[in-house]
C-alpha cells in the first residue's frame, strides 16, 4: 500500500533525520515512503509523531517525562556521585565483564525437530553508550554456538537524536552474527533505524509473526513494537498471524505486557529493558527497574500461568556506563520437551 504522508511528523523527519544504508543514505522522502509501505500509514504516523514530539520537548525543555532515561539533567549528577565515591573505574570494569548465561525452556508440545534448538538472546545493547563494552560484546558473540539470534531492543544510548553512530556499531556486530537474526525495537530506538537494520539482513518484527520451519515442522516467532514509552505494541495482531496450535515465542522489549501475552496464548516470552536494575545493592537487589511490572519478572527466568519468560539484564548500560552487583549478559536459551536430567 502506498499513501501520501502529509503530517508534521514527516516534515520533521525530512528536515532532521537521514538513516544510514550499507551502500548509500536514504533521502528523507525515501525514508518516509519506505516506512509507510513497510508499516502502514497509521503505525508510521504514530511512531514518527511520538518520536518527534519527544525530540521537540527534549530540546525545548518543555516536557516532563516519567521515564528515568529521559531525565537527562539527572544523568550528570549520577555520574558525578559515582566518581566522588571512587567507584567509577570498578563500575566500568563490571560493564565490560559480559557473562554468557544459560537458560532452558521445557515445552512438552515442542515439535521433535526443534529439540535442543539454541537461541542467542541479546538485549539492551546501547551500542554507542560505551564503545569499549560494545567491543567486548562483538568479541563475545563469536564464542557462542547457536541456531538463531534474537535481539529485544534498545540499540542506541539516548532516546533522541542521530542514529548514525548506533547503526555503524550495529554493522560491526552484525558481521559477527550468523543468520538468521530477528529483532524488535525498544524505547530508545527510532523507527528510522528500521530500514537500515533490515538492509543489514536483520529480520525486524513490528507487531508481526513468522513461522520457523524444520523438517516440515513449525514453531512461531512474534515481535511487538515498544510497549514502554511509545505504547504502539499490538499483541493481538501478532498472535493472529500464528496458527492456533503450536509453540509460540514472543519478543517484547519490556516485560510490562507479560499478562497480555500469557492470556494471548504465548508459550515463551523473551524481553529486556530493566537492565536488572544495573546499579544494585549487594545480592543483586535492584534500586529501580524502570518498568511498570512486578519484581518477579525483573530479571532472569520466571513463569506466569503456563507461559515461561526470561528477562535479560542486557549487555549494555543506560544513563551511566557502569554496573554494580549486576553484571551484563548475553543469554543462550535452549528448547526441550523434557527437563534436564
Amino acid at each position: 500500500m502506498t499513501a501520501q504522508f502529509n503530517s508534521a511528523a514527516a516534515q520533521v523527519a525530512a528536515n532532521e533525520y537521514i538513516v544510514d544504508k550499507a551502500a548509500h543514505r536514504y533521502s528523507p522522502a525515501e525514508l518516509v515512503d519506505r516506512l509507510e509501505q513497510r508499516l502502514g500509514v497509521v503505525h508510521a504516523r504514530q511512531r514518527l509523531g511520538i518520536e518527534d514530539d519527544h525530540h521537540t520537548e527534549v530540546f525545548n525543555k518543555g516536557g516532563k517525562f516519567f521515564h528515568l532515561e529521559n531525565w537527562y539533567s539527572v544523568h550528570s549528577l549520577i555520574r558525578t556521585c559515582v566518581r566522588l565515591v571512587g567507584l567509577h573505574g570498578r563500575g566500568q570494569r563490571n560493564a565490560r565483564n559480559i557473562q554468557l548465561r544459560h537458560n532452558r525452556f521445557v515445552l512438552p508440545s515442542l515439535p521433535a525437530a526443534f529439540e535442543g534448538m539454541r537461541i542467542l538472546h541479546l538485549s539492551d545493547l546501547h551500542l554507542d553508550m560505551y564503545p569499549a563494552a560494545t567491543h567486548v560484546l562483538v568479541e563475545r558473540v563469536r564464542e557462542v554456538d547457536y541456531d538463531i539470534c534474537v535481539m529485544t531492543g534498545d540499540y542506541r544510548g539516548k532516546t533522541f537524536g542521530s542514529t548514525d553512530a548506533t547503526l555503524h556499531l550495529m554493522q560491526s556486530l552484525r558481521r559477527q552474527l550468523k543468520d538468521p537474526v530477528y529483532a524488535i525495537l525498544g524505547n530508545h530506538d527510532s523507527i528510522r533505524m528500521l530500514p537500515a537494520m533490515e538492509d543489514m539482513g536483520i529480520v525486524m518484527l513490528v507487531n508481526e509473526s513468522l513461522a520457523i520451519e524444520r523438517d516440515g515442522q513449525k514453531i512461531y516467532l512474534s515481535g511487538i513494537d515498544d510497549a514502554h514509552f511509545f505504547r504502539v505494541d499490538n499483541i493481538q495482531k501478532s498472535v493472529e498471524a500464528t496458527a492456533s496450535e503450536g509453540v509460540k515465542i514472543l519478543l517484547s522489549h519490556t516485560p510490562e505486557v507479560f499478562r497480555q501475552a500469557a492470556h494471548a496464548g504465548y508459550d515463551v516470552f523473551l524481553c529486556g529493558h530493566t537492565h536488572g536494575g544495573q546499579i544494585c545493592l549487594p545480592g543483586g537487589i535492584p534500586l529501580t527497574l524502570d518498568a511498570r511490572c512486578p519484581r518477579f519478572v525483573g530479571k532472569g527466568a520466571w513463569q506466569f500461568r503456563r507461559m515461561q519468560g526470561y528477562t535479560s539484564v542486557g549487555s549494555g548500560t543506560s544513563i551511566v556506563n557502569v554496573r554494580f552487583n549486576c553484571l551484563p549478559e548475553i543469554t543462550l536459551h535452549s528448547l526441550s520437551k523434557e527437563p534436564a536430567e
